[in-house]
């Protein structure tokens, strides 16, 4: 029974692993976009009524017309390469929201939050195009669906620790609990920062697809260094890679997002004149 349910478990993994489009990395996602993509719009349309939207209607501006810029990429390329109904499950949406919080983000299918606080960082249009790439990218790479399954996989795999030591002393029992839960919370940490830098991989070819400067991207990140006055901690107990690891990443990766743009928009583009 034990090699039934293992194969099962091994069949299941195997069913529902896909691979993310230019960078080719497996991902595991069993999360169904039809349930979680209602919850998501849901949560967005709550937290826009719940904080104030910026009043600035250049920067508000700014936001939503690199936004749709980036997402024009990115649908074109989803409907080049065979992801029409994909491409037709996001509804993009961009927001600028009045906080000094130093941040942005993605919610699955598309709706994207800038903070006022992260404006000063992003210092200029391909500086915002930079963030807007980086968080259109989680979105387009599934990194929120994925980061469910993982959490469900943890649940059962949890629970098939617990039953492989049930005949096993408390001792033996509380010592496998710990060893699982140490792995496993180191496991998430290096899984987020694998979704990040891959996240600023995708941005990185998203931007330079739509016309912005891709060199911007790698400087944002020495912006965030200087404010952060070189404060952060160990990489390994991060959800993100540090801010010198991206910088370096970003400019070693950029002739590389260069060809990969060169190449998807020429696809797109004999593609969609068929």
């Amino acid at each position: 029974m034990k090699q039934i349910s293992i194969l099962f478990v091994f069949a299941f993994l195997f069913v529902a692993c896909s691979t993310v489009p230019i960078t080719g990395r497996s991902r595991l996602n069993f999360v169904n976009d039809s349930k979680v993509l209602p919850a998501s719009f849901a949560q967005y349309k709550g937290f826009l009524e719940e904080n104030k939207l910026s009043t600035d209607k250049k920067m508000t501006n700014q936001i939503k017309d690199i936004g749709e810029n980036i997402s024009e990429a990115v649908d074109r390329f989803m409907r080049a390469n065979d992801m029409t109904s994909e491409a037709n499950s996001y509804k993009w949406d961009f927001n600028l929201i009045e906080d000094k919080t130093v941040n942005a983000w993605c919610m699955p299918g598309g709706k994207v939050v800038f903070y006022t606080g992260i404006m000063p960082i992003c210092a200029n249009e391909n500086g915002v195009a930079a963030v807007m790439g980086h968080e259109v990218a989680h979105a387009f790479a599934k990194h929120g669906q994925e980061r469910m399954s993982q959490g469900r996989m943890q649940q059962i795999t949890g629970a098939a620790v617990a039953l492989g030591t049930s005949n096993e002393a408390p001792k033996t029992q509380q010592i496998w609990n710990t060893a699982f839960g140490v792995t496993t919370g180191l496991g998430v940490l290096k899984f987020s920062r694998v979704h990040e830098q891959e996240a600023d991989r995708l941005g990185l070819v998203f931007m330079i697809m739509a016309g912005y400067d891709g060199t911007e991207a790698a400087e944002v990140w020495v912006r965030m260094s200087e404010k952060s006055n070189g404060k952060s901690q160990p990489e390994i107990l991060s959800t993100h890679p540090s801010n010198s690891a991206r910088i370096q990443d970003l400019r070693t990766y950029l002739p590389t997002a260069k060809m990969y743009a060169a190449k998807y928009n020429g696809n797109a583009n004999r593609k969609l004149k068929n």
